[in-house]
């Protein structure tokens, strides 16, 4: 339904140094820059963007692995980029019977998670 979503970004440098990190075991790089903004995609087309503006409080947003090891991995990267633990990679049975999630603070407080839906 999504094609893309942007959120702001106080501190651009940190913000795009969490990013790159965090969203690597995923499968995502930078694939566009523009206007201060920074694209992020599996492909060369921007998926998820940074806007160098005051963020929105409290979002969340939640990208999908391929495999639970990705969501570890994810999570791995988050911390080791300066992110804050918000949730430690594993089963959120209050979702549904498959669900597989790591919660990580981002440098503007939003929680970003990586989720695998697929049973083990």
């Amino acid at each position: 339904m999504l094609d893309h979503l942007a959120i702001g970004a106080r501190d651009m440098a940190a913000s795009r140094a969490f990013y790159e990190a965090a969203l690597a075991p995923l499968g995502f790089a930078v694939v566009m820059e523009r206007d201060g903004s920074v694209g992020f995609g599996p492909t060369h087309r921007p998926i998820f963007w940074l806007v160098d503006r005051e963020p929105a409080a409290g979002l969340h947003v939640a990208f999908q692995a391929i495999d639970r090891d990705h969501v570890d991995a994810f999570h791995a990267a988050a911390l080791s980029a300066g992110g804050h633990d918000n949730g430690a990679p594993g089963m959120r049975l209050k979702y549904h019977p498959h669900y597989y999630g790591a919660f990580v603070l981002d440098p503007d407080g939003n929680n970003a998670e990586a989720v695998c839906h697929t049973p083990q």
